[in-house]
């Protein structure tokens, strides 16, 4: 059976005033999530700021979530790195932890070629016993991973799918057509979470989520259920909120909402990221009102 399925959040990382990882608001996000229905948990993914983390806060990130869920749901824990040897270690250490499963980002900045991506997957395949989902999104990567590649990729013993966040249909199907069957393919792109399971995806790995999280979980219910025109009705009331999660850089519009309803104590993000400019967070305070999660002001 597959485990990669439905709502993942890609869970934002709190911070305290001072800069530190904030645990206790960490588990309080984590209970929110598990209570709303969110079907796994991803600690350390591009929405928790793995890339300004020490390796010593991505390990206490990984161990804390593991813990904190307590099997209730699945673990896919960030573990990519732009470094073939890096990403081992982490997903050495998440394998170590308890964790589910990896999420493992095509590597950054360095732009492999095709064939360096499918090397790159197979030495941690080969390295590390555990279930791998890789996540394609050129938008961040400067790299896109394309679908004769993933099927290449699918043949390995622990690649079992993948975060697709091109916000390409086509390019979906693509994968999707060349995969086996038990392929989790999961969109990477909120808005675009109901037309992949439409196609045959499994999920989506969500932004959104950790604002909304229990209309996510049921808008991915009711598609994996075949319940579209209910699915659609939800996927068109969430619309604004998931582009509203973008009006800024990920995750920063995430944690600014979070911080605005008090499940976080302070929104802002690790530099070089910045916090929200005024006059956006306003527009984020009127599209949560218009939502429903905020009382409009006066």
């Amino acid at each position: 059976m597959n485990k990669f399925k439905g709502a993942f959040v890609a869970i934002i990382t709190p911070f305290t005033t001072a800069g530190d990882i904030d645990e206790k608001t960490l588990r309080e996000l984590i209970e929110f999530q598990i209570e709303s229905g969110t079907h796994g948990i991803v600690p350390c993914g591009t929405t928790g700021e793995s890339a300004t983390m020490s390796h010593a806060e991505h390990r206490r990130v990984v161990e804390l979530t593991i813990e904190q869920v307590n099997g209730r749901v699945p673990v896919l824990a960030g573990a990519g790195s732009n470094s073939t040897s890096e990403s081992i270690e982490l997903t050495r250490h998440a394998k170590e932890a308890g964790a589910d499963g990896v999420l493992l980002i095509t590597p950054y900045y360095n732009k492999p070629s095709q064939d360096g991506l499918f090397r790159h997957f197979k030495a941690i395949n080969d390295a590390v016993d555990i279930p791998i989902i890789v996540y394609n999104v050129p938008s961040r990567t400067s790299v896109n991973m394309l679908p004769a590649t993933v099927a290449r990729c699918a043949g390995l013993k622990n690649v079992v799918g993948i975060k697709e966040a091109t916000g390409n249909l086509n390019q979906v199907s693509e994968v999707i057509h060349l995969c086996p069957p038990d392929f989790a393919v999961m969109s990477g792109d909120d808005f675009t979470a109901m037309a992949t399971v439409a196609i045959g995806g499994t999920g989506v790995i969500s932004v959104i989520s950790n604002v909304a999280p229990a209309e996510m979980s049921r808008l991915m219910d009711l598609a994996l259920a075949g319940s579209f025109a209910e699915a659609r009705e939800i996927h068109y009331r969430l619309f604004p909120m998931m582009q509203a999660m973008f009006i800024d850089t990920n995750p920063v519009p995430a944690k600014t909402a979070l911080a605005i309803i008090g499940r976080i104590k302070t929104p802002e993000p690790r530099l070089p990221l910045a916090p929200m400019a005024t006059d956006t967070e306003e527009r984020l305070r009127q599209i949560m009102a218009e939502f429903g999660i905020l009382k409009a002001e006066g």
